[in-house]
């Protein structure tokens, strides 16, 4: 099946042409892509892929007393238990990425409320998958009730001072990309 791609970005002489893109594998969690692709300055690649995904969000969850809520959870791709920010998938059905922010807090961790402000926005990869991951503080959450995770989610909830936080990413015990760079951001912004 081949498919057409319409742009909705602002006019780029350095973006590439889209010759033919065809769907190679459509599943819930793998869609890939094959195009053939011009550069500006003519060079033909004949085969280029990219992976679908929806877009994804993670959450700076902080309690009323400071504490930052993490997950622990094990990481197939890796092979690695992560610790991590609370973080999903937007579903068709969330409004926005903060709808999906705030029902994946809740669902994973119990905690919920407070003041919610997006913080940022990052491409996963830009070179090859077509997403963005959405970054949301959350201050001032409280316990709402227990998680209630999906079934393929075993995680457990862990609370951090903002010093654990920071001396976490230093030692690199918080390695996924996405969740390092907002908490990164954070910190240089509160240690100005």
């Amino acid at each position: 099946m081949t498919v057409t791609k319409t742009a909705d970005h602002k006019s780029d002489d350095t973006r590439w042409k889209v010759i033919e893109s065809q769907y190679l594998h459509r599943r819930p969690w793998l869609t890939v892509r094959r195009e053939i692709l011009q550069t500006p300055a003519g060079t033909l690649i004949p085969e280029y892929y990219v992976l679908e995904y929806p877009d994804w969000v993670n959450i700076i969850a902080i309690t009323g007393e400071g504490h930052f809520i993490l997950v622990k959870q094990y990481r197939p791709g890796i092979g690695e238990t992560c610790l991590e920010l609370c973080a999903g998938v937007c579903e068709k059905e969330d409004a926005s990425p903060l709808v999906s922010a705030q029902r994946e807090l809740r669902e994973e961790t119990g905690y919920g409320g407070g003041r919610w402000t997006e913080f940022m926005r990052v491409a996963p990869n830009a070179s090859a998958t077509n997403n963005y991951s959405y970054c949301f503080i959350a201050e001032e959450v409280v316990k709402l009730g227990d998680p209630t995770p999906d079934e393929s989610e075993e995680l457990t909830v862990h609370l951090h001072t903002f010093p654990e936080v920071k001396s976490l990413l230093m030692s690199g015990e918080i390695i996924q990309a996405t969740m390092a760079a907002p908490l990164w951001k954070y910190i240089a912004l509160r240690d100005k």
